[in-house]
């Protein structure tokens, strides 16, 4: 977190993805950077719809490395992974706004604004639906 300038959720979404040089990176103090060092699960130009069904995959992918919601699917009786894969279950744990660019940057200010319009983030910036089980509703096209 002090080498890079991250906050600690940022951090840890690094190690997770295995960013070894932050590990290995010599300890100094370094104002808060505002670059973000993991690709945005969401691209730029996507048009809204492929918008909203790349954060439905985001989040079907946080559910999958979740323990925690894991457990909580089998409590519920939701055992098999077929289920989760068919219904494109998702878990939505505050990572997404950790992978998006920062506010202050052109890419990130849009990217926040095409998804607070579209349900995804509230105005404060945080996603809408932390720490919920997420069940998208998909017409027949599949979009």
């Amino acid at each position: 977190m002090k080498a890079n300038g991250i906050s600690f959720r940022h951090a840890v979404e690094l190690l997770r993805e295995d960013h070894l040089p932050l590990a290995a990176a010599p300890i100094q103090p370094v104002k808060h950077g505002t670059v973000r060092k993991l690709p945005p699960p969401v691209a730029r130009d996507a048009a809204d719809r492929e918008l909203l069904l790349q954060v439905v995959s985001y989040y079907s992918e946080t559910l999958k490395q979740s323990p925690e919601a894991m457990r909580y699917l089998e409590s519920r009786g939701l055992k098999s992974p077929e289920i989760i894969d068919r219904f494109r279950l998702g878990f939505a744990n505050r990572t997404l706004g950790y992978r998006l660019p920062a506010k202050n940057r052109a890419a990130g200010a849009e990217m926040r604004g095409r998804l607070q319009k579209l349900g995804i983030l509230r105005e404060s910036g945080h996603e809408h639906f932390n720490g919920s089980l997420v069940i998208p509703v998909i017409n027949q096209p599949g979009t």
